[in-house]
């Protein structure tokens, strides 16, 4: 498989070639970070709303003094335009409760 040389897309090939099936759907994280807890908190009640399906964390993040994370957990196929179309939503809702998107993860078993 061939990914655009990019973060996501070297990420996509360090999964690849780990042997991680990228044809399957997994649970993958994006992560939105805020300066308040009451910022990120009203971010998940709107996708709670929204998309009452998604998983969420919100929690004080471990290496950042008042920063606050709401982790999203969306189970999707982990293609390339798929992750990135999906960041791109975060970053719009998250400028919303004046945060940002800081990229994703994926759990892997």
């Amino acid at each position: 498989m061939n990914f655009p040389n990019d973060d996501t897309g070297n990420v996509l090939n360090e999964m690849y070639a780990a042997g991680i099936d990228l044809t399957t759907t997994h649970a993958i994280v994006f992560f939105q970070l805020f300066e308040q807890e009451q910022q990120a908190r009203a971010m998940a009640q709107h996708l709670e709303e929204k998309c009452p399906q998604m998983i969420f964390s919100i929690h004080a993040d471990p290496e950042t003094a008042n920063v606050w994370d709401l982790d999203c957990t969306v189970t999707m196929l982990p293609s390339y335009d798929g992750i990135i179309a999906q960041e791109a939503e975060f970053e719009l809702l998250a400028a919303k409760f004046n945060g940002y998107n800081d990229g994703w993860g994926i759990a892997i078993d």
